[in-house]
């Protein structure tokens, strides 16, 4: 009935960087599709939607370009090891 819980899967390195820009570009592209359509007053809105798109991809990459900055500088201490193949648990390599 109460069986131990496995233990949980590391999380995923991503490289949110190029994440956040490759949806900066595709806001930039729909923004350039727009301006040469020239939509009609009614949906001068759209432009805008764009243009907050960029808007917010350039504050991630900001966000993130910080973060990263401040993780290297502060974030977790790693483990020191003697083993010339950086391994820090023994029989398990690092990726």
């Amino acid at each position: 009935m109460n069986e131990p819980r496995p233990p949980d899967p590391s999380p995923l390195e991503t490289n949110d960087t190029a994440t956040i820009l490759a949806g900066t570009g595709l806001w930039v592209v729909a923004l350039v599709v727009i301006l040469i359509m020239n939509p009609s007053p009614d949906h001068q809105w759209w432009i805008w939607t764009c243009v907050a798109g960029i808007g917010l991809g350039i504050f991630g990459c900001a966000y993130v370009w910080r973060r990263d900055r401040h993780a290297t500088g502060q974030g977790e201490a790693t483990p020191k090891t003697d083993d010339p193949t950086g391994r820090s648990v023994h029989g398990h390599t690092s990726p």
